[in-house]
């Protein structure tokens, strides 16, 4: 289990991962089980950039003796989008040397190097915007054996105790917690932030530790990928023909 850190300097761990741009045209190769990569722009996925790490950074604005440790689970081509986050804020870089899509074997890499870290807080995005699992901060969690806050939307920290707003199905809940703690973000903990020069330049040389993974089984493998069916064409229905529009909401768009 995690422990508080002795010397009273904050640690914090966020977790990244590289993802496709949202605009990014998506296609699949290998008989539909492998992600088309051709031509393909990668980015940090934003709950992890925008809202994870920019908590992260807003707290080590308000106590510099914070430390900011960012973690991801990828090959080498991962390397640029983990450059682009130390540019953000973060101080220095993990790169897990391996590449998978199986949610249990991703938080148990990062449950391994937390576990050595002494880190006071998990950061994680609620998801990621290829998969949208949700999954990873409530498995890094369980593994660690520590309370997990999940949908952050605020993030306050007093002392060793953490304040947490939270979405819940129909409002809000309030949640506070003592440190070391696993919180997921989403929109609302932080704003959106662009590297500025000096972060550009300096995150050329912060340490990037490339270490390879525990021995641990994937749980699931993917077996095929589909694309959504194409959208059929808009159908006018003439003001005067109630009665056609009514038979098109029955029969095709199966409306009642």
């Amino acid at each position: 289990m995690l422990t508080l850190n002795s010397f009273g300097i904050m640690k914090i761990l966020v977790c990244i991962s590289k993802t496709p741009d949202t605009t990014a045209k998506i296609a699949f190769t290998q008989n539909n089980t492998k992600f088309a990569t051709d031509g393909v722009q990668w980015i940090i996925n934003p709950y992890d950039e925008w809202y994870a790490l920019v908590r992260a950074i807003e707290l080590k604005e308000k106590d510099p003796s914070t430390v900011i440790h960012l973690i991801t689970v990828g090959a080498a081509d991962a390397e640029p989008i983990i450059r682009k986050a130390l540019a953000l804020g973060g101080d220095e870089a993990i790169r897990v040397n391996a590449d998978s899509h199986d949610s249990f074997y991703i938080a148990s890499q990062i449950a391994a190097i937390a576990k050595d870290g002494n880190y006071d807080l998990i950061f994680t995005g609620k998801e990621t915007i290829d998969y949208n699992g949700s999954s990873i901060g409530g498995m890094v969690a369980e593994l660690l054996d520590l309370p997990y806050i999940s949908l952050a939307t605020k993030f306050d920290l007093g002392g060793t105790t953490a304040t947490v707003v939270r979405e819940i199905e129909g409002g809000e809940e309030t949640d506070s917690v003592s440190l070391p703690v696993v919180v997921s973000c989403q929109k609302g903990v932080a704003e959106q932030r662009i590297p500025n020069m000096k972060g550009i330049m300096s995150a050329r040389t912060k340490p990037l530790k490339v270490v390879e993974p525990a021995a641990v089984e994937p749980l699931t493998n993917v077996v095929s990928f589909e694309l959504p069916p194409a959208k059929a064409g808009v159908k006018l229905v003439p003001a005067d023909n109630p009665e056609e529009l009514i038979r098109l909401l029955h029969e095709e768009a199966k409306a009642f």
